[in-house]
């Protein structure tokens, strides 16, 4: 494989949604903490996540949300960050994942991008003319010795990962609640399955690991196989 392996591992509703609305003022990291019967068991969400690969792949979009265009450059951390962006993260926020990251990588098909204007000695900067996530993460691979990365991106992205056979396997913790609405996101969006056989290029999914949480949490993990 000329790729690292990949992980999509995301916060979801039973009813598979990754948002709690479809606007983008609305966020499961700043609104599950407020909901009763969600905010008591979230904490295993993120005990999780600080276990997951030491290359997080994210999109400047999902980072704008939670605000790292305002807030307070971070402690260093063994992490390194893979953000595709093409116009929402600042000078700011670029600075942030710097400080943040052990590595951060910027996968841009915006020539003006402000990262381009930052001397840093660990960012580096993947520019393509149209995206190409399977060249990108070959990059990866090859020229910054990625082996395994954990996909935390919006629903969107995650469909085409999944359309490119880029997703090794999937890892859901499901919080107890039900959110509904055609346009909230989903874990995977994009465009629609039109014929069966669409379908069965996907994948199949071998169950791994089914864990009962606390506070009626559970966490499924799979491998996908290719069809």
């Amino acid at each position: 494989m000329n790729r690292p392996i990949t992980t999509l591992f995301m916060l979801m509703s039973v009813d598979g949604k990754i948002s709690t609305g479809a606007s983008d003022e609305l966020d499961v990291d700043k609104d599950f903490p407020g909901i009763p019967g969600v905010k008591e068991g979230l904490y295993q969400y993120y005990e999780l996540e600080r276990k997951t690969d030491l290359w997080s792949f994210n999109t400047g979009r999902v980072q704008e949300k939670i605000g790292v265009n305002k807030k307070e450059f971070p402690s260093k951390s063994p992490v390194s960050f893979v953000i595709l962006d093409n116009h929402h993260l600042t000078e700011h926020g670029v600075r942030y994942f710097c400080a943040w990251s052990k590595r951060f990588v910027l996968i841009t098909q915006n020539p003006e991008h402000p990262a381009f204007s930052i001397t840093d000695e660990n960012l580096h900067i993947i520019k393509q003319d149209t995206l190409d996530l399977e060249g990108a993460f070959k990059e990866l691979n090859e020229d910054y010795r990625c082996e395994r990365i954990t996909i935390q991106s919006g629903g969107t992205l995650n469909g085409l990962f999944l359309r490119n056979k880029m997703i090794d396997y999937i890892d859901l913790v499901v919080a107890p609640v039900l959110i509904g609405g055609k346009d909230t996101s989903t874990l995977i969006d994009g465009d629609s399955i039109t014929s069966i056989e669409d379908l069965n290029l996907l994948g199949v999914l071998q169950l791994e690991k089914c864990e009962t949480l606390n506070d009626s949490y559970i966490r499924l993990r799979y491998k996908v196989t290719k069809s």
